[in-house]
């Protein structure tokens, strides 16, 4: 069985009781019932007593969290409506610039910088009246999928401190598990918003490439990369997603339509939707899926079907190659962003008796051996007579993936799968690189496509670890993927 991180109290971290959801607190804050400073204390003793056996955060920003909170009341009190998230605490994973704040990547080259500028949707969240409360622990440039590879050690599940949290966002994924915020914000290249949400038991999203704004997101696959929340419940992660989506001009890849109406439809339903369950990552054609998995999968099947929606097993042969694909193509995305980390323009410097000897020894002690590992690889793929026959094949199954998907979207509104082919595991069980990177199996292909996932936590194992599984949608099909997402909700 888990055994659960406690507070001083007793009480696991993991139980909710007396936690309000961010829709609650917002409206709470709003109405002048409750205080944001009050719920900041809240959350600030909390993480106090819970963080040093977790490890969730980098670094909490106590002092500006309270003059925040104290901003919000003041609003409140002057008559003012703070904005749809006022008072909401929001974690963001160590990635995403915030003036002022150090912002590390989990990375010794990056260590102690601090950007001069926010993400836009860091500058999204306080015009809405949230409160950043810190920068959550990652994978090293989000390259990993169990937070072990962080140069400043790694995050522990909230479930059970023995077992990994997922990655690479585990630090964003444990902080809301363990009710340390009450939402927290993720980076997914490759599934590290999803993949974390299901080892932790919450919501975590990954929407359509483009719909939020990837400005000033530490790049690691600039393809790939998508920013998306954390949240305990559907609805809470319905409302960030509202708060930071839209066109945003610094973004040249930002899609140039307003951000999408999710709440209103929560209630809708799934009658009518017809949700395909993708047989290639759901057990046949790929090993390593645990029967629970499987079960839980099943099982949320099931109850789609009694809610009315029309269920069918449908077949996406590229889904098997989407791992092969992707371990080509951000390996080599990430050997030309990660290229800025020189030893010259900012972050860690080694000296030595020539430039070359100089950035040689700066990358040398300043990046983890994950990030090595992948940048070797990448530049390898990149390199002059291999170009065609790694990143120009990987690139042409992307688009046999994109083009597959399409197709069945015109028989199916929604696909259903598992999130990870397993639950949490212990710290070093999957030591191997290839082992570890096969958690991403069931993530990567929404990432490849650019379209949206959600993973949705439901059930667990016969050990009470938790299980996520995941819908898919169609580009810009946010609205039916969170009505399916708060249908599974509803019926647990």
């Amino acid at each position: 069985m888990t055994n659960p991180v406690t507070l001083p109290d007793g009480t696991p971290v993991t139980a909710r009781a007396g936690l309000a959801s961010a829709v609650e607190v917002a409206a709470a804050v709003r109405s002048g019932s409750t205080s944001a400073t009050e719920l900041l204390e809240a959350h600030l003793a909390r993480i106090e007593a819970a963080d040093g056996a977790l490890h969730a955060f980098n670094h909490v920003t106590t002092e500006r969290a309270r003059a925040d909170a104290a901003a919000v009341d003041a609003a409140v009190a002057a008559g003012q409506d703070p904005g749809p998230l006022a008072g909401v605490t929001v974690a963001l994973k160590d990635n995403l610039c915030t003036r002022g704040v150090p912002t590390t990547c989990s990375s010794r080259i990056l260590e102690g910088w601090t950007p001069p500028y926010d993400a836009t949707v860091v500058e999204r969240l306080r015009a809405a009246g949230a409160v950043v409360v810190g920068k959550t622990n990652l994978d090293e440039f989000a390259m990993g999928s169990s937070t072990e590879n962080s140069a400043f050690g790694p995050t522990r599940n909230p479930h059970d401190p023995a077992r990994v949290p997922g990655g690479s966002s585990g630090g964003s994924a444990a902080a809301v598990a363990a009710g340390l915020t009450a939402v927290a914000l993720g980076s997914d290249t490759g599934g590290s918003i999803r993949q974390p949400a299901a080892l932790c038991g919450v919501v975590g999203v990954k929407p359509t490439y483009g719909l939020v704004s990837r400005y000033g997101l530490v790049a690691f696959a600039s393809s790939l990369d998508q920013i998306g929340p954390f949240a305990p419940t559907v609805a809470d992660a319905a409302l960030v997603l509202e708060t930071i989506a839209g066109h945003d001009r610094r973004d040249s890849t930002s899609i140039p339509q307003p951000a999408p109406a999710l709440s209103a439809q929560l209630g809708d339903g799934v009658e009518g939707l017809r949700i395909g369950i993708v047989s290639e990552l759901s057990g046949q054609g790929i090993e390593g899926f645990e029967p629970e998995v499987l079960a839980r999968l099943h099982e949320a099947a099931d109850a789609l079907t009694a809610a009315g929606a029309k269920l069918d097993t449908v077949s996406v042969p590229s889904a098997v190659a989407g791992l092969s694909a992707y371990y080509m193509i951000a390996p080599a995305e990430a050997s030309s962003n990660l290229a800025r980390y020189d030893g010259v323009r900012y972050g860690l410097r080694r000296e030595g008796p020539n430039t070359a000897a100089m950035m040689a020894a700066s990358r040398t002690a300043g990046f983890g051996p994950e990030v090595k590992r992948r940048i070797m690889l990448g530049t390898y793929a990149l390199s002059a007579g291999y170009a065609d026959a790694f990143y120009g094949r990987a690139q042409r199954i992307r688009t046999l993936m994109i083009s597959e998907f399409a197709r069945v979207y015109e028989s199916f509104d929604l696909l259903l799968c598992p999130t990870s082919p397993c639950v949490a595991f212990e710290f070093g069980a999957k030591a191997d690189p290839l082992t570890m990177y096969l958690n991403d199996v069931c993530t990567i292909p929404s990432n490849l496509t650019g379209q949206p996932a959600i993973s949705v936590p439901f059930g667990t194992d016969a050990t009470g670890l938790p299980v996520g599984v995941q819908v898919m949608a169609p580009l810009l099909g946010e609205a039916a993927m969170f009505r399916a997402a708060a249908a599974l909700e509803g019926s647990r």
